[in-house]
């Protein structure tokens, strides 16, 4: 049987955790072929159920370690302890647990609103999202490839201004940044802190495509692991419009690789800057 990917409903129901008491969370996750618990995911996941924790408050930052794999078949327990409540500022730790042994830590800091200076560095100059093909077209002539794995439907539009991985493998010259528009791929109504969560699922799962590129691979065939994930949210993002991702990988070195994203809305707005870094070898 094909796999297919989760449908977006179901990316945002997991990510809204049930709440079993005032710091206690257990998390549903995604299940695949692999039963790999995806690192976007449960990130996300941490970062709700943080914010879940200081009502009138919303994420500005998050830094994800990643410290051991776990089953997607069963549930992770998250455990949130409250480090600091300020007047403006409030910090979280988050545990992820599944049968005792500790699968991600995750500090979160989340802020009131606050009126002050604003500025931020100019979005690229690309072309529009609907002067652009989706992916599954431009990967069209790679149909036959791996049961459609290529065309497949996703739970996020994407439009890439660079090529993805699979025709940037064949160019004379790897490119360390990969542009892409994006956007859910239905109409999605979420609050503010689901739509930080699904930014961390796509960054978690679009960002290693940068380093991927570098080594003229893609996430097929390859073995790849988070090792750890940060995110600074800079606005509300708007998902019902394109958002793009300006995606680099500076360096790779010792079997790991570095990218960075920077998400722009379509008026030019700073939305969100990630970094993560993979391992890229044997488990």
């Amino acid at each position: 049987m094909t796999y297919r990917p989760p449908a977006l409903a179901d990316i945002v129901t997991t990510l809204d955790v049930d709440r079993r008491t005032d710091d206690h969370f257990v998390a549903t996750q995604l299940d695949n072929p692999a039963h790999h618990i995806v690192g976007g995911h449960i990130a996300g996941q941490a970062l709700v159920a943080a914010s879940r924790t200081a009502p009138g408050r919303t994420p500005h930052s998050a830094h994800v370690y990643y410290i051991r794999a776990g089953d997607a078949r069963y549930p992770v327990d998250l455990h949130v302890d409250v480090a600091r409540d300020g007047g403006t500022l409030s910090t979280r730790l988050v545990t992820a647990r599944q049968d005792g042994q500790i699968l991600l830590e995750a500090l979160v800091s989340l802020s009131g609103p606050v009126e002050s200076l604003a500025y931020q560095q100019t979005i690229p100059d690309v072309p529009q999202p609907d002067s652009l093909p989706p992916v599954q077209q431009q990967l069209a002539a790679f149909a036959d490839e791996l049961g459609g794995h290529w065309v497949r439907p996703q739970p996020f539009d994407r439009r890439y201004v660079d090529a993805p991985p699979r025709l940037a493998m064949d160019l004379p010259e790897p490119s360390s940044r990969m542009r892409m528009w994006w956007r859910p791929a239905e109409e999605v109504a979420v609050d503010e802190v689901l739509a930080c969560g699904l930014l961390a699922y796509l960054s978690g799962t679009t960002m290693l495509e940068a380093a991927l590129a570098m080594r003229r691979a893609t996430p097929i065939g390859t073995f790849n692991a988070l090792i750890d994930h940060a995110l600074w949210f800079h606005r509300p993002v708007d998902l019902s419009d394109w958002v793009l991702s300006d995606q680099h990988s500076p360096s790779g070195i010792a079997g790991r690789g570095l990218s960075t994203a920077t998400m722009y809305n379509r008026s030019g707005e700073l939305v969100c800057l990630a970094t993560q870094e993979v391992y890229f070898g044997s488990r």
